[in-house]
């Protein structure tokens, strides 16, 4: 959650990191409601997503190949189990492979800014059940940034920023965690809240299965370039919820219209890392959104990391829980059931069960 404002933009943010809420968020919403937030939620405005091909702009509609997607569909639902099968395998057969091709594998990859053929079929959409009384997708006021700091304002918790952690070592009461200024921490339960490769380099000796099973997936690196524009400079662009791009540098752009404000509009382009140099990225974006570099009010690149689970994900996280159990030391983040928000508290919440039951 990274809702960033802007130099000389008063108030006005754009999220750099996750962009949406929803009322399937379970875990998220008790959390809410256990910080006395669901009064501040902000309901999104029902916008549409424009293609983003051939250096212009689609409707989504424009991609579909109608008789094919009829004909292809009876597979999709008769599929059956998604566990071990690709992404690319469910849906290329489901929905057809020039729908997945023009359409659908383009909106996955939007999704999690990452190649999604290898994606594990059954953890891209992972059903979870929805609370009617809540709003179906929502935001803050101050973006999704006031909720972790929200979290960070309560009594009893301490949080540090700006420390790096050289390493843990385990003693007969818990662990050390060692500082790279010499300082250390002492802890009898310690929960590893980090990437798959932070993890593997923090665990401590004598986890070698462990760290060698993390250390294996892999990561795909994002630079956001995320920006605001003076809503007069677009008036030529209708509000729309973002652009999926199928064959450009970036794999999507989010907009902030879904709350609109009367002085700017925000948006954030996902670039694939390394593809692009800086001045090329910019220029990218100013054609996508029909404007000039001059009119760009405020402008800022952020490093976003995701990783890249793969077909049978599932078997390798069974084998990260046995190598857990009877411990004191936890691992969560959103490379355990998916990477939304409510993946990630899923995980938390299941290890807090493990280490406290009861």
């Amino acid at each position: 959650m990274n809702s960033r404002t802007f130099p000389g933009c008063g108030d006005f943010w754009t999220e750099a990191g996750t962009h949406t809420c929803f009322n399937s968020y379970g875990h998220l919403l008790d959390t809410l409601a256990d910080l006395g937030l669901m009064d501040r939620l902000r309901g999104k405005g029902k916008l549409h997503y424009k293609l983003w091909h051939g250096g212009e702009r689609r409707s989504i509609f424009s991609a579909l190949h109608p008789l094919e997607l009829v004909l292809s569909l009876p597979r999709l639902l008769f599929i059956g189990n998604k566990a071990g099968k690709r992404v690319a395998e469910v849906y290329g057969a489901g929905l057809g492979r020039r729908n997945y091709r023009d359409l659908f594998g383009p909106a996955f990859r939007a999704v999690i800014c990452q190649e999604a053929d290898d994606f594990p079929a059954d953890l891209l959409f992972r059903r979870k059940p929805r609370r009617r009384e809540v709003m179906r997708s929502f935001t803050f006021p101050g973006g999704l940034s006031d909720i972790p700091q929200a979290i960070a304002r309560q009594d009893g918790l301490e949080v540090r920023t700006g420390r790096r952690v050289s390493g843990v070592v385990r003693e007969q009461d818990g662990f050390r965690v060692l500082l790279a200024d010499g300082d250390a921490l002492g802890s009898r339960y310690l929960t590893l809240a980090v990437p798959p490769d932070a993890a593997a380099a923090l665990l401590p000796e004598g986890l070698q299965e462990l760290r060698d099973l993390v250390g294996g997936i892999g990561i795909s690196e994002i630079e956001t370039l995320v920006l605001c524009v003076p809503a007069e400079e677009l008036e030529h662009l209708p509000p729309v919820a973002g652009f999926i791009s199928v064959d450009d540098a970036f794999y999507s752009m989010v907009s902030r219209d879904y709350l609109p404000d009367e002085r700017y509009r925000g948006f954030a382009f996902h670039f694939q890392r390394g593809t692009l140099d800086a001045g090329t990225q910019v220029e990218r974006i100013c054609r996508a959104l029909e404007i000039t570099e001059s009119r760009i009010a405020g402008l800022s690149w952020v490093s976003n990391r995701l990783p890249m689970l793969r077909a049978g994900h599932q078997d390798l996280v069974r084998k990260v829980d046995r190598s857990l159990a009877g411990g004191h030391l936890a691992i969560t983040g959103n490379w355990f059931f998916g990477v939304s928000i409510e993946d990630c508290l899923t995980r938390s919440h299941q290890e807090y069960e493990r280490l406290f039951p009861g």
